[in-house]
């Protein structure tokens, strides 16, 4: 009676409507759970949304972000330093740049003795070529016939028909037509005239400019005429046509700009002023080319020929270069030398600085390596736009200084040089 008691009793029901409550409150753990991983999701919906946005974006850009980034940064890199050739550098730029090495290219104009700086050369010697004129006017256009003309071919060509002419007149006196140039002639206006300078040699061995008939027609044509006086100064002639043939043009002279420093731990530290680089506007141009080219070349393999090739290009970027020579005793000597010139210039340089120029010694350039082939240049030794090399004594013959008691004292340079020597800043 007790069990069938039980099932009709509402108790069953009751426990049962007691369990279906715990039901719900065990769903909110449930729908909790996955709650704290709703964060984790967005993320993954980000990083998701970004790799998506980068596939976009794959297909259309030609090279990775970080080498265009690079590109872009070179590029602005030498826009800027373009702006900076052509104003130069602000006054704030100047006041936290550090001091030069030296302070330009200097030369020594052959006909004055002055010392001008390279961007005052040409001026400088055009002024002294024209005063040359109040001395030797024949002389004076024939440098500049041979200096400001740069084309060396054209100089030829028309130097040598200009001879012709002369010589013309020197064999055949007589005869007027050999005194008579027409200025409107083909030969003369293609080879002669063209050249700066030759007018005014023209004059100055005794030509004079006359309109004259043509003759069999009605019209006029200028001439230039020998003087009837200089028929007399056949020899002169000759003289002035030789000269014309053999001269050279007027080069000023690469001031070496000597210096003599205390020893210094600032040696290998060199600051170089613009005149060092043969840059001009349009190989500015050319060098952000290159170096825009420069980032993917870094991956690519390159052949023995294609880096030899490039080497060779970037010695052809320096006119210049700064050498500096450290002695036994610390004490260095700069100068300033062309970037093509022989190591041997370097070595005479060095010899004309020591008190005793017989002493025989070596140049080691960085690393230690010896620099025995002087005929080798600058350029090709890796020695541009700047190096600092030592200077070693001949170990033999210094023994032998030694051991006949007579050691060096003092600084192997000459007084005169330690006189003016200078601090490296």
């Amino acid at each position: 009676t007790r069990f069938a008691g039980q099932e009709d009793s509402p108790s069953p029901p009751e426990l049962c409507c007691s369990v279906l409550p715990r039901v719900p409150k065990e769903k909110p753990k449930t729908e909790a759970t996955p709650k704290p991983r709703q964060a984790p999701t967005d993320e993954a919906q980000m990083a998701a949304a970004a790799a998506l946005a980068r596939m976009e974006l794959k297909p259309k850009a030609k090279l990775p972000s970080s080498q265009e980034a690079i590109k872009n940064q070179v590029r602005k890199e030498l826009m800027a330093e373009a702006a900076a050739s052509e104003k130069g550098l602000s006054e704030e730029e100047k006041e936290g740049a550090a001091a030069p090495s030296v302070s330009g290219v200097y030369f020594i104009c052959p006909l004055t003795g002055a010392v001008v700086k390279k961007d005052k050369k040409e001026k400088h010697l055009r002024e002294a070529i024209q005063s040359y004129f109040s001395v030797d006017p024949v002389a004076a256009s024939i440098m500049e016939i041979h200096t400001f003309n740069k084309d060396r071919e054209k100089v030829r060509v028309g130097v040598e028909t200009m001879a012709k002419y002369l010589d013309n007149i020197y064999l055949h006196p007589e005869e007027e037509k050999y005194r008579r140039i027409k200025l409107q002639n083909k030969v003369f206006q293609e080879r002669i005239s063209c050249l700066e300078g030759i007018h005014r040699f023209f004059q100055a061995i005794g030509f004079e400019t006359k309109t004259l008939p043509v003759p069999g027609q009605e019209t006029t044509e200028e001439y230039y005429v020998l003087k009837e006086e200089m028929l007399t100064k056949l020899e002169d002639l000759k003289d002035y046509k030789e000269q014309l043939l053999s001269s050279e043009p007027v080069r000023a002279q690469l001031d070496r700009q000597l210096c003599v420093f205390k020893p210094s731990p600032e040696a290998a530290r060199f600051e170089l002023p613009n005149d060092f680089y043969n840059l001009t506007a349009e190989e500015i141009k050319r060098e952000q080319r290159l170096r825009t080219e420069a980032v993917e070349k870094a991956s690519m393999l390159r052949t023995r020929a294609m880096r030899e090739k490039e080497e060779q290009r970037e010695m052809r970027k320096y006119n210049y270069t700064l050498m500096r020579v450290r002695f036994p005793d610390g004490y260095i000597l700069q100068g300033t030398f062309y970037a093509r010139e022989s190591v041997s210039a370097l070595y005479n340089f060095v010899r004309e600085a020591l008190r005793d120029d017989w002493l025989p010694f070596e140049l080691l350039g960085p690393g230690g390596l010896k620099l025995t082939d002087e005929n080798l240049a600058f350029n090709e030794c890796g020695l541009v736009p700047s190096a600092l090399l030592t200077l070693a004594w001949d170990a033999a013959v210094m023994a032998d200084i030694q051991a006949s008691g007579e050691e060096q004292s003092g600084s192997p340079l000459k007084p005169e040089l330690l006189s003016r020597v200078q601090t490296l800043s």
